[in-house]
């Protein structure tokens, strides 16, 4: 049984849609980052960096992973499955994993901040980081094109890109001209575990789109946190 610390964020999501593509049992332990809870001390000794996701494999003796690029990883090696063992197959499953970890996370989160949470808007920095990730979809979609999926057959690059990709409403970028991008989206987004996925856990709120109650006490929750660089009720830092 593996125990999956989570929130639901895209970097949750994508350990949740990768242990339902694999069939692995888990036990769902939902942190409220705005409580803090990330920053308690027993969930300090499964990640010292104090942000989710992380998982806790029991049939391991225990072994904890934390960074969801790693867990992505040590799950597909576990179950030999969602990555090829090939040398080059497994070398082109991690590169695009990496262009998520290091370009479409870092840049939609910051989008995501200078657009949804700064409570003063800077338009020289949304449009830096809209038109980063802009041109990031743009090298997806040329991927795409001549590709079904990132790296040969479906695996955890596609499910880490996809967890972001799919709320680029939220950061504000549009993909209205990037066919094979939304092709691949629609793709993904129909695959029963991926729909169970994006529920362990729920959003309060729809991060493919914005506009109602629960967008507004989201981003007001987020604001906060950036502002200070503490958890909302809790002078410890959220994830």
């Amino acid at each position: 049984m593996i125990d999956l610390y989570t929130a639901a964020t895209p970097n949750g999501h994508k350990v949740s849609i990768a242990l339902e593509e694999l069939g692995l049992p888990y036990t769902l332990k939902v942190l409220n980052l705005s409580e803090g809870e990330q920053r308690h001390p027993d969930y300090l000794k499964i990640n010292p960096n104090g942000r989710i996701p992380a998982i806790v494999d029991h049939e391991a003796g225990g072994f904890s992973v934390f960074e969801s690029g790693a867990v992505l990883i040590y799950l597909a090696e576990k179950t030999g499955r969602l990555m090829p063992t090939d040398v080059q197959g497994r070398s082109r499953v991690l590169q695009w994993l990496m262009f998520q970890m290091g370009g479409i996370g870092p840049m939609m989160g910051q989008a995501n901040v200078f657009f949804r949470y700064f409570p003063e808007k800077i338009p020289a920095a949304i449009d830096r980081y809209q038109g980063e990730c802009k041109r990031l979809f743009r090298v997806l979609d040329g991927h795409l094109e001549h590709h079904e999926y990132l790296a040969g057959d479906y695996s955890i690059a596609d499910i880490a890109n996809w967890a972001w990709v799919r709320t680029h409403r939220w950061s504000g970028v549009d993909m209205d001209d990037l066919p094979h991008l939304k092709r691949w989206r629609n793709a993904i987004r129909a695959r029963p575990a991926v729909q169970r996925g994006i529920t362990q856990p729920a959003s309060t709120m729809d991060l493919e789109r914005d506009g109602d109650d629960g967008a507004k006490r989201f981003a007001e929750d987020a604001r906060r946190i950036v502002e200070t660089g503490q958890s909302v009720h809790s002078s410890k830092g959220a994830a």
